[in-house]
């Protein structure tokens, strides 16, 4: 799918004025507080680095562009019929003191939240952009996964442990993209493609799924190193960030296996979908004309659908429902029963974001520890318990401030446009929950908005704006034809 950019041209004070006020608004802070920043320099100047040496594999990250926190690199090897995987992950740990300024701050926070505006950090910047980030050209702490694979990719062995490293190279997805294309990239890269196809080929067999809606990216535009308006750009993920995830899926499906193994830790769980979840979402793709057939896994059928095609968008939307529920689940001692990330299809753990995500700083502390069979440290173990009530109230104020920033972008984009007329598929119908619930998706601008009238799902309509309000992120049309 082609990338669509929505451009909000001057005069645009309004619009910059309320994405600022969105950290506020839900009680967001970016900055930190004394106590937290000095804690933080402590840190740094008494930093002690690992004394195992993995310098001379030359590791690489890849990365959106311009990234600074970058919590990954990887170096890649072909060994006899199989491979080799390293995948090194910054050491956040070693900066952060258990109960200390920096982790009673990071708790409070959850996570790193993106805004039109800049990121509002988990950690320090000192930290996060700085001294732990696996930066090209510096010497870096990181926790180090060794992972074998077969010749089709099946793990057979896993170890982890700190050790110093050094990336020799810093990536963009655009340009390791390219390079792949034009035949010139390295090594890691051309085994990372080839890796990565196998691992999707596994996922497939396992029947794990994933839901590949066009991504929305706000970006700000500058003129003159000033601000001068955003972006809304949509796009579909490049093949290389779909062979990156699998490096990091395959990751955290090895530390659930070694959590599980050992007894304690933390899963990121989701409930396979209830049978009248996916009743209805039969119905529903039959009744777009693209039926699901009888015996294909749910993950088959939707990497099958085109999503150039508005009826096979429309199913993608509806496909929503079937991965809901996500969640962490802590265990010490116990192994508990539901230990499934069901669109993984497979037991899974974050391990791969600790410069972002609160609970993979814990989860590699627990792994190293579990593979060098040493004790889990008692301040993980007694963090289990809270992590998981954490995580998900970070992630819905990351999904609300994520969704409120994209309504209000798409608002602004069309406040000068009340009363027109666009061309507009029917994402959903409503389902008879009462007018304005329907949802459509505009062909130009490419904008997802509520609807009203009386139309079916996958059809085409001609819907008119009627109303585009920048301050609340509304945007409103009404249904001016029946559907084709």
């Amino acid at each position: 799918m082609p990338h669509r950019v929505l451009h909000i041209q001057p005069p645009f004070e309004e619009l910059r004025r309320v994405l600022a006020a969105l950290p506020e608004k839900f009680g967001l802070t970016r900055d930190f507080e004394p106590e937290v920043l000095a804690e933080a320099r402590r840190a740094i100047l008494t930093h002690e680095l690992p004394t195992a040496d993995q310098t001379a594999l030359p590791f690489v990250t890849i990365d959106p562009a311009g990234a600074t926190d970058l919590d990954q690199a990887m170096h890649l090897e072909a060994r006899g019929e199989g491979f080799r995987v390293y995948y090194a992950i910054a050491d956040v740990p070693s900066f952060v003191s258990p109960q200390g300024a920096i982790d009673r701050e990071a708790r409070h926070r959850g996570q790193t939240i993106y805004t039109p505006d800049g990121r509002i950090p988990l950690h320090p910047i000192e930290i996060s952009e700085g001294a732990a980030s696996l930066l090209p050209g510096e010497e870096r702490g990181a926790f180090v996964w060794q992972i074998d694979l077969d010749a089709a990719a099946e793990v057979t062995h896993v170890t982890v442990a700190r050790a110093l490293i050094r990336s020799r190279e810093q990536l963009s997805y655009e340009a390791a993209q390219s390079a792949l294309d034009a035949g010139t990239a390295g090594p890691t890269l051309r085994l990372l493609q080839h890796i990565g196809i196998a691992r999707i080929d596994l996922e497939r067999r396992r029947g794990g799924a994933s839901l590949r809606i066009p991504n929305v990216e706000i970006d700000g535009d500058e003129v003159d190193g000033s601000a001068a308006g955003y972006r809304l750009v949509r796009r579909s993920p490049l093949p290389i960030e779909d062979w990156n995830a699998q490096i990091s899926l395959l990751t955290g499906m090895a530390a659930a296996q070694l959590m599980l193994t050992g007894g304690v830790g933390l899963l990121r769980t989701m409930p396979e979908p209830e049978p009248a979840t996916l009743a209805s979402f039969r119905r529903q793709a039959d009744a777009l004309g693209h039926p699901w057939p009888t015996g294909m896994p749910y993950g088959e059928y939707l990497r099958s659908l085109d999503l150039r095609d508005p009826r096979e968008l429309a199913i993608t939307h509806a496909a929503g429902s079937l991965f809901r529920g996500a969640g962490y689940t802590a265990f010490d001692g116990t192994v508990p029963t539901d230990i499934l990330q069901a669109a993984v299809a497979a037991p899974y753990a974050h391990v791969t974001a600790p410069l972002r995500r609160l609970v993979d700083r814990f989860g590699l502390v627990a792994c190293a520890a579990l593979c060098a069979d040493q004790p889990v440290p008692g301040w993980v173990r007694d963090a289990l318990g809270e992590l998981p009530a954490i995580m998900a109230g970070s992630d819905q104020k990351a999904g609300a401030i994520d969704r409120a920033a994209v309504d209000i972008v798409e608002a602004a984009v069309l406040s000068t446009r009340i009363g027109e007329v666009f061309t507009a598929t029917v994402i959903s119908a409503g389902n008879g929950k009462g007018p304005g619930n329907g949802r459509i998706q505009l062909s130009d601008p490419a904008v997802t908005a509520r609807c009203t009238g009386e139309f079916v799902a996958g059809t085409r309509i001609a819907a008119r704006l009627i109303e585009a309000e920048i301050a609340t992120g509304t945007v409103l049309f009404e249904a001016t034809r029946p559907p084709s």
